[in-house]
């Protein structure tokens, strides 16, 4: 309840005023519904396996065993009618409506036992679901953690999150589980390092015999038909310590079902293909273009290349990259390989690659002085960065010079003489490349685009892969001119598109919700902001980020308006893109790592060679709004392993760095505790309540703070605080911390 005042001392709490009356506590189910309810299930999961009609004695011998019908399975029947979950199509025979509310998915389960299911499909016109649904315990059946499933919703409750029951395991999930192995007086076990699957699992280690306590392992696991404590599995892999980085790498691999090697098929394809580049008459000659390479200093891959000259009415932009969709044929082992990891995943100091290393790291990376197949954007512009022209081409370049984003920011922006000295057949192009980006960039800005101001963590690993140290990644001007050409020729391929009604996958961003940008806006007040009324328009949001612009409520806002956001995601439908205010937008500019960009590529060579008149068109293989869900959900998983990752290793850092002193920003309140963000590590973790000192604290949730009942000390959202940690607890990825003053 919106400020609601209550205290804390130890491990009890107090509140003051009236008590809060119960809420209303619903009558448990009866027994007899509860049965009733399972043989529906049971009926409508028979029917669904099935496929088509079914006599009621083939549902007597399935559900009960018996040839003929009992009270309770006529019961369940007649109830089934009712609803028309199922129909009669004849004296003997029923079968499924097409209106029957199932649908398919993968179960995600909680540690407290309840899951969420991820939904993938749906049965005849059951309506869609917009949200993923609740499974309660016990309406898990024999499920666990990973299990393709066929649930049934059984009510929408408050906000659209529906409720189901799942009613049959379709498919068992991977049967590998990583885990930490223990050994006692009772036996050998090894915990699962997720905590979501609901077991433990008992091994025989006799072949393992210094296998040590806390070693991390993968298990082979005979999962149990029906729900159990513990289940029998054998070890298959001895992992090692989980402080090693490849060690954790691992672990999160298994954890998010990451492919990481390569098929037989795809690692023979790939062997198979040329050393060198060969390129055709049907390509335009562009090696005398001045392309140039603009990466960070530890990139291995160098997928784009971009060149700007002056002309008379303004600037030429060329844009190139990569002509993957040469070498990755549609249906080939390396394009089903692609398709499977959607996207390559990045940790620290490693990468699981969507392509083998002889495509991404040679062939089709744009290496300084070697010939390369790429396809090219020219984009011309008037003197005020407005498109006039465009225009695309399959080409052949060669990149002229491998640039730092360091070394042209020394050459554009701090003007340094000994760079642009050892540069000089650049500078001319560099500081054109700069001038466009400038006006583009201001053109993006006034048009409503939004700009976001979050730090990003940059973690650094030593030789041996330990942790040396966690940064601010730096950024300067030199990073927004690649952003805001590859922006530019993302743009313009998918206005391409859209002019020539062609199929393909654009990159959208749909509208927020305008409930959680009021909600947004009210809470905006307790921090003392003055926000224009609430509005789903990418120059509201805009307005709001340049009133907290360089004041300590920046981080905070940035935080919390992103979450009011949609996720962008892939799709056939072109809803346009709301953060960059854009009615067009594609990605075309990364297609050694992203699959959906090789999508592209391939759709925009057919309109190339159509209009050459070279080439038949070819129909998509794959359904595009079914490909398009697929890849945005792998984007998902990678985004997520990333994210968990960097977690992980963040943990193992800070438990190096116990009780030194760290400034945090409090980026939540709640009534039990606080939790901060470390302002240079980007390390997050929480201040319990309890742990304060001897006194009451107040939670006053209207102003997202706590106030000393005694001291009247006060910590609130946004402020500035000096904390160390005090301990952490790897098996909840959590850190606790302590103010400084407490210690």
């Amino acid at each position: 309840m919106e400020g609601e005042k209550k205290y804390f001392m130890g491990q009890k709490r107090f509140k003051r005023g009236k008590p809060r009356p119960h809420s209303p506590q619903g009558k448990p189910q009866s027994q007899k519904r509860h049965v009733a309810l399972a043989l529906e299930n049971s009926i409508l999961a028979f029917l669904y396996r099935t496929g088509e009609p079914a006599s009621m004695t083939d549902i007597a011998r399935t559900i009960g065993g018996k040839r003929t019908l009992g009270n309770e399975v006529k019961a369940a029947i007649t109830h089934l009618l009712h609803i028309k979950a199922i129909l009669k199509i004849d004296k003997k025979r029923y079968e499924l409506s097409k209106s029957a509310q199932l649908y398919t998915g993968t179960l995600e389960q909680n540690p407290k036992g309840f899951g969420f299911v991820t939904i993938t499909g749906k049965h005849g016109n059951a309506p869609e679901l917009g949200r993923d649904a609740h499974v309660t315990a016990n309406r898990l059946g024999p499920a666990v953690h990973g299990d393709t499933v066929l649930l049934r919703v059984l009510s929408v409750a408050t906000g659209g999150r529906p409720e189901a029951a799942i009613i049959s395991v379709l498919k068992r999930g991977p049967d590998t589980v990583a885990g930490f192995f223990t050994s006692d007086k009772k036996g050998s076990f090894v915990f699962p390092e997720d905590t979501r699957y609901p077991f433990i699992i008992r091994v025989d280690a006799t072949k393992y015999p210094d296998l040590q306590s806390g070693t991390a392992v993968i298990v082979q696991v005979k999962i149990p038909a029906q729900p159990t404590r513990i289940a029998d599995g054998k070890i298959i892999e001895v992992l090692g310590s989980p402080d090693n980085i490849d060690v954790q790498m691992r672990l999160v691999i298994e954890k998010f079902r990451l492919p990481h090697t390569f098929s037989y098929e795809a690692e023979l394809e790939a062997a198979n293909l040329p050393d060198t580049v060969t390129a055709n008459d049907d390509r335009e000659d562009l090696r005398r273009i001045l392309h140039v390479t603009i990466d960070g200093e530890t990139a291995k891959d160098f997928d784009d290349a971009v060149c700007v000259t002056r002309t008379e009415t303004g600037f030429r932009l060329h844009v190139s990259i990569a002509d993957v969709s040469f070498f990755v044929k549609p249906g080939s082992a390396l394009d089903k390989d692609a398709y499977e990891r959607g996207t390559s995943i990045y940790f620290p100091g490693r990468v699981i690659p969507m392509l083998p290393e002889k495509l991404s790291n040679n062939l089709c990376s744009l290496i300084p002085g070697e010939d390369r197949l790429a396809l090219t954007a020219i984009l011309d512009f008037d003197h005020n960065g407005v498109l006039q022209k465009k225009k695309f081409c399959r080409s052949v370049i060669v990149s002229h010079r491998r640039f730092t984003y360091t070394t042209v920011a020394a050459i554009v922006i701090e003007k340094d003489e000994k760079t642009r000295a050892a540069n000089q057949p650049f500078l001319e192009m560099l500081d054109h490349a700069a001038d466009l980006a400038k006006l583009l960039q201001k053109l993006r800005v006034d048009r409503g685009s939004i700009g976001f101001s979050l730090p990003e963590p940059e973690i650094c690993l030593d030789e041996d892969g330990r942790i040396s140290t966690i940064t601010r990644a730096e950024r300067n001007f030199a990073h927004q001119i690649i952003e805001e050409f590859m922006l530019s020729a993302n743009e313009a391929v998918a206005q391409t598109f859209t002019q020539n009604k062609r199929k393909c996958l654009y990159r959208i961003h749909e509208l927020p919700n305008f409930e959680k940008v009021t909600e947004f806006s009210v809470f905006a007040k307790t921090l003392d902001l003055q926000l224009p009324p609430p509005e789903t328009s990418p120059e509201w949001f805009g307005k709001v980020l340049d009133l907290c612009k360089g004041t300590p409520k920046e981080y905070i806002v940035n935080n919390l308006l992103l979450r009011t956001m949609q996720q962008a995601k892939y799709s056939d439908e072109n809803v346009g893109h709301f953060a960059l205010a854009t009615t067009d937008y594609t990605h075309f500019t990364s297609p050694i790592r992203r699959y959906p960009d090789l999508m592209v590529h391939r759709e925009l060579c057919r309109l190339l060679l159509e209009r050459q008149k070279k080439v038949i068109v070819v129909k998509q293989q794959q359904d595009l709004h079914e490909q398009g869900t697929f890849l945005s959900a792998r984007e998902r998983t990678a985004v997520g392993s990333e994210r968990e990752m960097n977690d992980r290793l963040k943990l193992i850092y800070i438990e190096k760095h116990l009780n030194e002193p760290f400034s945090a920003i409090i980026s939540g309140v709640t009534e039990f505790a606080f939790f901060v963000e470390l302002l240079d590590l980007f390390i997050s973790g929480s201040v319990s309540l309890e742990s304060l000192s001897n006194e009451y604290f107040l939670y006053d949730g209207k102003h997202h703070r706590v106030i000393g009942e005694i001291s009247g000390k006060t910590y609130q959202l946004g402020d500035i605080i000096t904390v160390t940690a005090t301990d952490v607890d790897k098996n909840k990825n959590r850190i606790n911390f302590k103010p400084s003053s407490l210690q």
